[in-house]
């Protein structure tokens, strides 16, 4: 079985040496395999788990969130009900901030818009300045 070295880790996901000590250290991985001196040694299985964790951080789930999500990946046709329960959760979250996001978007475009058509003061203080 083939072993990757931290810095094997680091190059093929873009994870820092302190992020993978720090995913050991709470439990998002489990102890990592060492070498007789002590250097950690990253087996096939460490990297699809670390893999399902950026893929789960990218979808805006918190570590903690990751960590029910790791136990329900052992047992997925258990856990099926409460991971669809969790992801409706989590994309209602999304759909809100998309909906400020736009919000923002259009007060923004229209304050530069203001911003252009004005010659006094400046549109885009003023409207961030706006109390209401």
């Amino acid at each position: 079985m083939k072993h990757y070295s931290i810095g094997d880790v680091q190059r093929e996901l873009g994870i820092s040496a302190d992020t993978l000590r720090y995913y050991e250290k709470i439990g998002l991985l489990p102890p990592i395999d060492r070498t007789p001196s002590g250097r950690r040694l990253y087996s096939e299985r460490d990297l699809s788990r670390l893999r399902f964790i950026r893929r789960a951080q990218k979808m805006n789930f918190s570590l903690a969130e990751i960590a029910d999500l790791l136990d329900m990946r052992a047992d997925p046709q258990h856990a099926r009900d409460e991971v669809r329960k969790m992801t409706a959760a989590k994309l209602t979250q999304i759909e809100e901030h998309l909906e400020e996001l736009d919000t923002l978007r259009k007060e923004l475009t229209l304050l530069l818009n203001l911003c252009r058509g004005s010659e006094d003061g400046c549109p885009i203080i003023e409207g961030i300045d706006d109390k209401t």
